[in-house]
Parts: structure tokens; C-alpha cells; sequence
């Protein structure tokens, strides 16, 4: 947690909160508080959230058209407020703001069963108002693509096996990596066979099965209010099966208890009680949840430096995923066993 709030503040140093930036979006703002990477602002128009946006503005117009599409028919999601000439954005000091209103709920728990359910229905109905949606930014439809996908990320970790080995002084990471890169990549290659074998581009055809995808089902982007759940923050959403996103959701549910396959259980039951699956989606699904997503990022993001964190932070991240190892194996024995046939 120390190094979760140490990001945050480092992240909110880059904040410009200036009068006449809140200006451009009409409020007046008595104050502001930080929660994570954003502020919040009270106003003279009730409790604000502002966003500073570091990616483009393209990317920005496609979650704005998404998030739209969805309320539609889904009011539970965060639409951007728009500005005094009818922006939904404002370019500030060489930074891009967005401001929302701000939801009155608390963070999904996915300890508690009860909003373990409110947050998978409530995937289910974002999933179904999203049907039909047709981006106009290309890049962000990655339906059909995983398999590519997945290849790409084997070959990037033979790339990082060879900048570890090149290391003549072996770093603690390097060392634990170098130890389990060979059993992940085996997972790795599973995931893409179970997959090429699946009819996963068949589905990609059908439009009941392709979906807005928040991409980020992390707790603290679930709240929780009057039973219901709210989802916010679109900045990784793409276009995909809805089965890649429940795959991002089960991860992120269970990696924290041992990947628990009742919860899984639990999750699938209650989405497909408003959302069914068939069982050409549950395996492609199985495939998904193959590929060790944890061990890929946190080597990924050690070895190109995407992230800005101390040794300290990438190498406990490290231990504890290796860790996770042999519960993941259980899981998807179980999965295969239990769910899949």
C-alpha cells in the first residue's frame, strides 16, 4: 500500500489546480481533496471528480463515445462534463483535464460475496448495453487479435530473458525471473493452443458476443451504491469478446484469495443469470485465464521501465505473483474440470 500511495502522490504533483482551469468548466470550487490519481472537487454544482488525461486525445474521444453509447442504456457509468465551448476535455499548461461528477458508493469488495455479485451483474448489464457499438478508432478493436496478441508477448519475454542474462551483475529480480520465465512460457504457448483450437474467431462474428470492454475491472473501479454498481474509469476499454473481459475481472477477483474457483463460480453464475455464455465462449475463456498475465506485466513493465517504481516495489510484486504458481495450476485443473466440461 505505501508504494501504491507513493505513485499517487508523485502522480498528483503533476496537478495544475488552478481557478481558471475550474473556470473553463463553469464551477466554482471551495475545495478539493485527493482520492488515488484524481481530485476531488467540491463545487457550487455538487462533488466533481477531476482527471488529468496522459494519453491522446483520439483515445480520449473513443472512451468518451463509449461511455455515451453505453449510457444509452446502462446509467451507471461516469459521462464527462463538458466545458464552456461544448468540450468534454480542456488543454491546460500542456495538459488535457476532464471532469465527471463524482459517485457516492465505496470500493467493490471481492472478499464479500454480496458485492462480488452486484459487481458481476452489473458487468453483465454494461456488457449488454454495449452491444453493437462500432468504433470509429480502429486500434482500440482488438476482437480476434489474442492469439497475435499472445505471440507477441511470448517473444517479448525471450527479449527479456536476454537482457537479464546480459546482466553481469544479476539484480534479485533478475534472478527469480531467469528461475520461472521457462514454466510461465509453457503456460504461455498452452494458452495460445487451447485457443487455436477454440472457435474464438468465429464468435468474433457474431454481434451478441463482441462488447465494450472496461478492460480494468480492478476493485477500486467498481463502486458500490444502493446495491448497484458503478464503473468508472474507461481509460483501458477496447472492443472484445465479453469473455476478455470477464477473463480480466476473475483475475483480479481471486488472485488475492488463492484463485479461489468457487469464486470464479460464483461470478460466472451470477453474469450469465443476464448475460448467458455458450461453451465455445467458456473456453475460449479458459484460454484467456491460462496466459500468467500477472508474471508477463510485471516483467514487462521491470524490463522496459514502464513503470516509475523503486527495485524494492518490482521485485516484491515479483515474489508475490512466482508465489501464486501452484494455486493457479489448481484453478485451472479445476476450471477445466468443473466449468469447462
Amino acid at each position: 500500500m505505501l508504494d501504491g500511495r507513493y505513485r499517487d502522490r508523485k502522480y498528483l504533483s503533476k496537478y495544475d489546480l488552478s481557478i481558471d482551469l475550474f473556470d473553463r468548466f463553469e464551477l466554482k470550487v471551495s475545495d478539493v481533496f485527493p482520492i488515488r490519481n484524481v481530485f476531488v472537487l467540491s463545487t457550487d454544482k455538487g462533488d466533481k471528480v477531476l482527471k488529468r488525461i496522459d494519453y491522446s486525445l483520439e483515445d480520449l474521444e473513443f472512451v468518451n463515445t463509449a461511455i455515451t453509447y453505453i449510457s444509452n442504456h446502462f446509467d451507471r457509468v461516469l459521462q464527462l462534463i463538458e466545458t464552456k465551448d461544448k468540450k468534454v476535455y480542456t488543454e491546460w499548461k500542456n495538459d488535457i483535464y476532464c471532469i465527471m461528477d463524482l459517485v457516492p458508493g465505496r470500493e467493490c469488495d471481492f472478499d464479500n460475496p454480496i458485492d462480488l455479485c452486484i459487481a458481476s451483474k452489473g458487468l453483465s448489464q454494461l456488457h449488454k448495453a454495449s452491444l453493437g457499438f462500432k468504433p470509429d478508432n480502429p486500434k482500440k478493436y482488438t476482437a480476434g487479435k489474442s492469439i497475435e496478441s499472445y505471440n507477441r508477448r511470448i517473444k517479448e519475454m525471450g527479449i527479456f530473458r536476454s537482457i537479464a542474462n546480459m546482466h553481469e551483475y544479476k539484480s534479485e529480480f533478475d534472478k527469480i525471473f531467469l528461475k520461472n520465465i521457462d514454466t510461465h512460457l509453457e503456460d504461455m504457448k498452452r494458452s495460445v493452443k487451447i485457443l487455436e483450437d477454440s472457435e474464438i474467431l468465429e464468435l468474433c462474428k457474431e454481434k451478441d458476443k463482441v462488447v465494450i470492454c472496461h478492460n480494468d475491472l480492478a476493485y477500486h473501479n467498481i463502486l458500490i451504491n444502493n446495491d448497484e454498481a458503478y464503473f468508472i474509469d474507461f481509460d483501458f476499454a477496447i472492443v472484445d469478446l465479453k469473455v476478455h473481459d470477464l477473463c480480466n475481472f476473475i483475475n483480479k477477483a481471486i488472485k488475492n484469495t488463492a484463485f479461489d474457483i468457487d469464486k470464479a463460480k460464483a461470478i460466472l453464475s451470477d453474469y450469465c443469470k443476464n448475460n448467458p455464455l455458450d461453451e465455445r465462449e467458456l473456453k475460449v475463456l479458459y484460454g484467456m485465464l491460462t496466459f500468467p498475465e500477472d508474471f508477463y506485466s510485471i516483467s514487462r513493465d521491470y524490463y522496459t521501465r514502464r513503470k516509475d517504481w523503486e527495485e524494492e516495489v518490482f521485485l516484491d510484486r515479483l515474489i508475490k505473483k512466482v508465489s501464486f504458481k501452484e494455486d493457479r495450476e489448481e484453478f485451472l485443473e479445476s476450471f477445466e474440470k468443473n466449468i469447462l466440461w
